[in-house]
């Protein structure tokens, strides 16, 4: 065992200090962030042979995908293999077993792309109990990160809420977190906010109103930077069977209707009506269509039980700004914030379906969705993780831009340099980052609505993941990007590719003895290959 440094530095946290951690470990990959990216870093990095430590804030793994999140969020198919893959055939194998080949409870999950949250977890849990040589610390938070020569070195986790802190150093680390959580505790530079318009010539950069149905910007748009951050909410797993559900009995704490009255203008206005333009797999539930109800996005999943999405379409939509503080505060802080959105959450499914403002046919509707008793049954069958679609960005070699990733930019794309380690598919998605103003009529600041008509399949580098100047990071999830890039980029499928590509590239850099920012990118990409990894 190497020696290792004692941190003492002041944590990000408010000042917290450790004068001394008990050493729970050497390994050569300690991987904070039990997401979907950072299960395929772990596992990547296991089945090379590496001895791999893994850290989850919350007490489950599995992110987005096991909390709520119950469709994979693709729209190429064949764009993403690898791990992601891999586990999608799981998840279509528990269903075969489940339900039977040809049943319809197996034709709802969409060949495993749409899964209930448990399956989800259960399937990852499997991929990292085969993978060997992983060590889980599940409900802990990170402390504080020690950097020596420009180096991470060591990283201090607790166990929740106030357990004392342990040590664990490594060769290499990844920050799987969707907060970014460990490169801003080892000083890497970062972005967190929207760039504005001028900073890499993005269009739809800063300040901006869109027009989801007619694909124009609207006046008002500065394309002034800022720091907001696009809308947190919950992803919910809700039921239509009675036998499974457990009905929301009460308002939450500190219910308001006033929060969703607005909901009535909207209904009024038409913003409940169908979409212009109709797609697969976007939550369209047409019973739902000018209805209040039209305020959550359904979709069916196996089980009796479906997708809940809230629609950031209507501009009531009660999330937008809710998130500030959340990304910079200490853990009490972030607790607080999330609670905050689940009484949100609660109480706009408690206005649908007890409002006496609300239509008695939109009441009955709305009615039939209950929590799923089966699903986050230490949690009040309510998820745990709260949706970051957004939070820090990594400062890195390479900042990956909407040039990067739209078509007939005539940029010369990033993959020309040879270090493409994933492929990008899924279009533009922010949602908004501003409540409704005086004067929105059409649409939330701040939302860019699918922008299909302008995305293609783009190359991601590797240099995305790697810090300007700090050594021993690679960050596969709060990668170095726009925020413009980064709302298409910000997908648990493309998370996993590149958390599959993080994992490899710390079995490179350890074997040959050598920064992660110099391992040959050819052996990695032959590996990614050899994986089943889209290049």
């Amino acid at each position: 065992m190497r020696p290792y440094p004692t941190p003492m530095a002041e944590t990000q946290n408010g000042g917290e200090r450790v004068a001394m951690s008990k050493h729970a470990g050497d390994f050569d990959v300690v991987v904070l962030g039990g997401t979907p990216g950072g299960l395929a870093a772990a596992i990547a990095a296991a089945r090379l042979g590496r001895s791999v430590a893994l850290v989850e804030y919350q007490a489950h793994l599995g992110g987005m995908s096991a909390s709520g999140l119950g469709k994979s969020d693709i729209e190429r198919r064949e764009m993403v293999g690898g791990l992601f893959r891999e586990f999608i055939q799981g998840v279509y194998e528990t269903y075969v077993a489940r339900y039977g080949a040809g049943s319809g409870e197996l034709e709802k999950c969409r060949h495993g792309y749409y899964y209930e949250p448990s399956v989800a977890e259960s399937v990852f849990s499997q991929m990292v109990r085969r993978a060997g040589s992983i060590r889980t610390w599940l409900a802990h938070r990170l402390v504080d990160a020690t950097v020596e020569d420009g180096g991470l070195q060591a990283v201090s986790i607790a166990a929740r809420p106030e357990g004392d802190p342990l040590l664990l150093t490594a060769r290499t680390f990844v920050d799987a977190t969707y907060e970014g959580d460990l490169l801003a505790a080892a000083g890497a530079a970062y972005r967190s906010g929207r760039e504005g318009r001028d900073a890499f010539d993005e269009p739809h950069a800063g300040m901006i109103y869109f027009d989801y149905e007619r694909g124009r910007t609207l006046p008002g748009s500065t394309g002034q930077a800022d720091h907001r951050l696009p809308a947190y909410t919950y992803r919910l797993c809700l039921t239509t069977d009675v036998g499974n559900g457990r009905a929301i009995d009460q308002p939450p704490p500190g219910y308001d209707p006033q929060h969703y009255l607005g909901y009535h203008d909207d209904l009024a206005a038409g913003r409940l009506a169908p979409p212009r333009q109709f797609k697969p797999g976007r939550g369209y539930y047409p019973e739902h269509f000018n209805t209040l109800v039209r305020a959550l996005s359904v979709t069916d999943l196996p089980g009796g039980k479906v997708d809940a999405n809230i629609n950031p379409r209507p501009l009531s939509f009660p999330f937008p700004e809710e998130n500030e503080g959340y990304v910079d505060g200490d853990w009490q802080t972030r607790e607080a914030i999330a609670d905050r959105h689940r009484q949100l959450t609660l109480g706009l499914l408690w206005f649908l379906q007890n409002d006496p403002s609300v239509p008695a046919a939109h009441r009955e509707m709305a009615r039939r969705y209950r929590l799923s008793a089966d699903e986050f049954p230490d949690n009040d069958h309510f998820p745990w993780q709260l949706y970051i679609r957004e939070a820090r960005r990594l400062r890195g070699v390479y900042t990956l831009t909407e040039h990067d990733i739209t078509r007939g930019n005539g940029r010369r794309p990033p993959a020309a340099d040879d270090d493409t380690i994933a492929i990008g598919e899924f279009p533009i998605d922010s949602f908004p980052v501003r409540k409704r103003q005086p004067s929105d009529s059409i649409v939330l600041e701040g939302y860019l609505g699918m922008l299909d008509g302008i995305s293609h399949p783009y190359p991601i580098p590797y240099r995305v993941m790697l810090p300007e100047r700090l050594d021993g990071l690679i960050v596969p999830v709060a990668v170095s990007a726009t925020h413009v890039a980064y709302s298409s980029l910000r997908m648990e499928p493309t998370w996993m590719a590149l958390g599959q590509a993080a994992g490899v590239a710390t079995h490179l850099a350890v074997t040959r003895q050598t920064p992660l920012r110099d391992i040959p990118i050819p052996a990695l990409q032959d590996l990614l290959r050899r994986q089943g990894q889209v290049l």
